[in-house]
């Protein structure tokens, strides 16, 4: 078994907080950019990827702040979208923590790399 780290990312978005919430928080949101399809019962979402499912538990939620998921099919594994607002600037930044195996932290990087891009695109910046 590989050794689990976490991961931290951190993307500047130039749009408001309400809409990029939005985005990282509800179903019809995430599958704009995060997975082909997003399912939720209760609080728990089916994300759907090339056919095949995962589920992940809404573990943290706090409006314009944070939301947190916990994979069901792993012991310790989440990720979590955070919004920073910068106090000075109002700058905004989507900060991604994600709980990876050791040796994929580099494959990962480059996958959330390409979903924010589809992310920032989807939001016209």
């Amino acid at each position: 078994m590989n050794d689990k780290v976490v991961l931290n990312l951190e993307y500047p978005i130039k749009c408001s907080p309400r809409v990029l919430f939005n985005r990282l928080s509800t179903a019809s949101g995430l599958s704009e950019w995060f997975a082909d399809d997003v399912r939720v019962s209760k609080n728990v979402y089916t994300f759907v990827w090339d056919g095949s499912e995962q589920k992940a538990e809404l573990v943290s939620k706090k409006d314009l702040s944070h939301v947190k998921f916990k994979w069901l099919d792993e012991e310790n594994a989440f990720f979590e979208f955070r919004l920073n607002v910068e106090e000075l600037t109002g700058d905004l930044a989507l900060i991604i923590t994600d709980c990876v195996d050791e040796d994929e932290q580099e494959g990962v990087s480059e996958l959330w790399e390409s979903q924010v891009n589809v992310l920032k695109q989807l939001l016209g910046i």
